[in-house]
């Protein structure tokens, strides 16, 4: 099994993950509502996404 000769200094580990960040989500405005939602998502207030209805709202009802 392969074991490293020397450790690994902190500013190698540091580069090596300095991409694993988190992304921020991008946030968009509902453009039949106006409420903020996550952008490619159906929206959770009306429920329509793209235009058209996907999830039934118990506001309808």
């Amino acid at each position: 099994m392969a074991v490293p000769k020397k450790k690994k200094s902190r500013s190698r580990i540091g580069a090596r993950r300095s991409h694993d960040h988190v992304s921020v989500p991008a946030i968009v405005s509902c453009p039949s509502c106006g409420e903020p939602k996550v952008a490619h998502q159906v929206c959770p207030n009306c429920g329509k996404y793209a235009g058209r209805m996907v999830i039934e709202s118990e506001e309808e009802e």
